[in-house]
């Protein structure tokens, strides 16, 4: 199968700070993540343009944008205690956007089965009219709102282990985006509890799977398979898209779970099994040791081939904790209440 993959130079210009884990050199280990994985003769490589200024006020207030450029070409500077921007950042960021639209049009142009935006600053923190969590515009939701405009359903799997307050937040009261994640609870930025299930026509269309720490890639594997994959095949989307966040890594510095480059390609090959070929994005999200970064890459690349290509690494073993997938079950059941247990509609 042939992937496109999208990347610009423009990426490595965002300055987030000296010694900031979000830094340049992600960029880089990704691509030699992509370089490592062999698949020279199924790769399509692009470089992204900007995004429009009316695809990005669908998803962020016009005020927002308008004030976070003017930051940015004044100098920038830290935004809070964990974002900092500088001169080049807002470019970078309208460019990290573009990826996604571009890559849509290539895909329903049949260019590829699939692609992967090697893209930063990363996206699924922000909200609206608020840049967090290293995140300036959310990436994901600038994609998924322009696929819902052309009238497709679209799921968001987020696997990274930071929950996507951002993109749940745009998309809390809509029926036409579900979105489903799994990531280590208690964590930054607090949000994303099993009781958090969307609002208005959107109730029932969030599905947060928070594990504690050091939760296996069995155990998310586990959650992902038997309490969001029912409600991915009612929901039956025409699109999947991606947030492939690889800080769940046994490796990351920044997180506490025990996932490997196995687990990644595992969840991978999952997500994209609900679509058929040409309808898949994958973003690069979070992620914060570079080896970890780059074998991740290089297994979830191989998912989206078609390829099992495993990197070696350390023997971790792990155990489905049952415990927490019941619980997980059953939180989401006992919070549905008397509606329908996956899509909102009361008996």
């Amino acid at each position: 199968m042939v992937v496109l993959i999208g990347t610009h130079a423009q990426y490595l210009e965002h300055d987030s700070g000296t010694f900031h884990p979000e830094s340049p050199s992600r960029i880089t280990a990704v691509l030699e993540g992509v370089r490592r994985a062999g698949l020279e003769d199924q790769l399509r490589f692009f470089t992204p343009t900007e995004a429009d200024p009316g695809s990005l006020e669908a998803v962020h207030a016009q005020e927002y944008l308008i004030n976070l450029q003017r930051f940015c070409v004044m100098g920038g500077g830290a935004i809070d205690s964990d974002t900092t921007v500088s001169d080049q950042s807002f470019r970078a960021a309208v460019l990290a956007a573009g990826a996604g639209l571009d890559a849509i049009k290539k895909l329903q142009a049949g260019e590829a089965d699939s692609a992967f935006l090697v893209v930063r600053p990363p996206g699924h923190h922000a909200t609206s009219s608020t840049a967090m969590g290293f995140c300036l515009i959310n990436n994901v939701a600038v994609s998924v709102a322009h696929l819902v405009s052309q009238g497709n359903k679209v799921a968001v799997i987020d696997f990274d282990a930071h929950h996507g307050n951002g993109t749940q937040d745009v998309f809390y009261q809509s029926d036409k985006v579900l979105y489903v994640s799994t990531h280590q609870h208690p964590l930054y930025p607090g949000t994303g509890r099993v009781q958090e299930l969307g609002a208005e026509d959107g109730f029932g269309y969030t599905v947060n799977l928070p594990v504690p720490e050091g939760s296996s890639g069995e155990t998310v594997r586990a959650a992902l398979e038997i309490v969001a994959q029912p409600v991915i095949e009612l929901f039956s989307p025409d699109w999947i898209v991606i947030s492939a966040g690889f800080d769940g890594h046994y490796k990351d510095p920044l997180t506490n779970l025990g996932l490997t480059a196995k687990d990644f390609y595992e969840m991978t090959s999952w997500a994209t099994s609900f679509v058929r070929k040409g309808h898949t994005l994958v973003f690069l999200e979070g992620g914060y040791d570079l080896d970890a970064l780059r074998d991740s890459t290089t297994a979830t690349l191989g998912a989206l081939a078609g390829e099992l290509i495993l990197p070696k690494e350390d023997e971790v073993r792990g155990k489905v904790s049952h415990e927490t997938v019941e619980s997980l079950a059953e939180s989401r059941k006992r919070a549905l209440g008397d509606r329908d247990p996956y899509l909102g509609t009361k008996h």
